[in-house]
């Protein structure tokens, strides 16, 4: 009776067992397993992965198997008399020969989808992916257009002051825009330090190293809106530069593309305009708020001993030609970087203007504006 209860509760358990381990939301289980994505490669990936993980098991099961039978089956009491050979030819080289067997069978699907992954023809569309502390900046190659992409989450979310929204820490200003079913390949690269830019959906995950193009593709057969994030630790704000992707349709792209080429020749004719100084201070704000905020603070006082204050400052106050240079060429060692090519004339002259002007620094200073046109002669080579 004992023996046959066992024998229903040992068949109940690997029936249990078994539905899990071959059911399909197993592979899918998101908190447990890699992400599957969207396109053939990344499925691939996702296959070759669950084939490996499923060789390791039986690897595993027939390894301990081995052991726990050992165990078991070969106590002191069953064989007080220990056994007295030395070595067995043939079962060293099983377990020598069938070990390499495994890997050669594991390493051909592998080679065949790393082949794949590392294809570096040119695609439909080239875009070049720069990272920069703490943003991205994108290039496309053929159109001739680029703009950054800044992280959109609320300080207020960030610091704990209200609830986190659905996509914390993955919202962005522009988010990059490619077509359905067009070969996208990405040239990766960096102008300060490391970073890593990682789309878990397209199987891409690729370092930007300064100095370096690494490369990665894609092609997208599903419209969407994809995020990834920085995976290298690449500063103080390493988790607030994501990656956000949308996929749409050709002829949404092709208009997208059109607007971002009439938005260049507006701010081209911007450059030109007559500015106030109130102007200036209205659109520097947004700036601001978008690139400075972080290390400076709303207040402009910074962070006592890590990043100075702008209220106050005596270059800011009465040095518009230092404040200036700070801006475009950064300061070395320090966390400051060059804004030259992250900011375009308008949007530079705007910012200094902005900080100049505000938390009192307008009447204790020189009251000096800079226009888009101090930008465009700053840039001229120097004789």
């Amino acid at each position: 009776m004992f023996k046959k209860a066992t024998t229903t509760i040992n068949k109940g358990l690997a029936a249990i067992f078994l539905s899990i381990f071959t059911s399909p939301s197993f592979a899918a289980w998101s908190d447990l397993n890699m992400t599957q994505g969207v396109t053939a490669i990344s499925k691939e990936v996702f296959g070759l992965h669950m084939l490996i993980f499923w060789i390791c098991v039986a690897i595993g099961i027939v390894v301990f198997g081995v052991m726990f039978y050992s165990m078991f089956a070969f106590t002191k009491k069953k064989n007080p008399n220990a056994s007295t050979f030395h070595e067995n030819t043939s079962l060293e080289l099983a377990w020598t020969i069938v070990p390499f067997l495994i890997l050669v069978l594991m390493a051909v699907p592998a080679s065949n989808t790393l082949t794949k992954i590392y294809d570096d023809t040119e695609g439909d569309i080239n875009i070049q992916v720069i990272g920069y502390q703490w943003k991205w900046e994108y290039r496309y190659l053929e159109d001739n257009i680029g703009f950054f992409s800044n992280l959109t989450t609320d300080l207020d979310e960030i610091y704990n002051r209200t609830p986190k929204g659905e996509h914390y820490l993955e919202e962005v200003d522009e988010a990059v825009v490619i077509p359905v079913g067009k070969k996208i390949r990405f040239l990766i690269t960096a102008n300060d330090v490391i970073h890593s830019w990682w789309m878990p959906d397209f199987a891409i995950k690729q370092d930007a190293i300064p100095g370096f193009i690494n490369t990665a593709w894609t092609i997208v057969d599903k419209p969407g809106t994809y995020r990834g994030k920085c995976t290298e630790l690449c500063g103080k704000n390493h988790g607030f530069m994501p990656v956000v992707v949308k996929v749409v349709p050709q002829d949404e792209y092709d208009l997208w593309v059109a607007g971002k080429k009439e938005a260049a020749l507006k701010m081209a004719e911007l450059t030109e305009k007559t500015w106030s100084a109130e102007e200036l201070v209205q659109r520097g704000e947004g700036i601001y708020q978008k690139n400075c905020v972080a290390c400076h603070q709303s207040n402009g006082a910074g962070i006592a001993g890590i990043f100075p204050a702008l209220a106050g400052s005596d270059i800011v106050l009465n040095n518009k030609a230092r404040h200036l240079e700070i801006l475009m060429e950064g300061v070395q060692g320090a966390a400051m970087a060059s804004y030259a090519n992250q900011l375009s004339e308008v949007d530079m002259a705007a910012v200094i203007t902005y900080t100049r002007r505000s938390w009192g620094n307008a009447e204790n200073g020189d009251g000096e504006i800079v226009v888009p046109t101090d930008i465009v002669e700053y840039k001229k080579p120097k004789v």
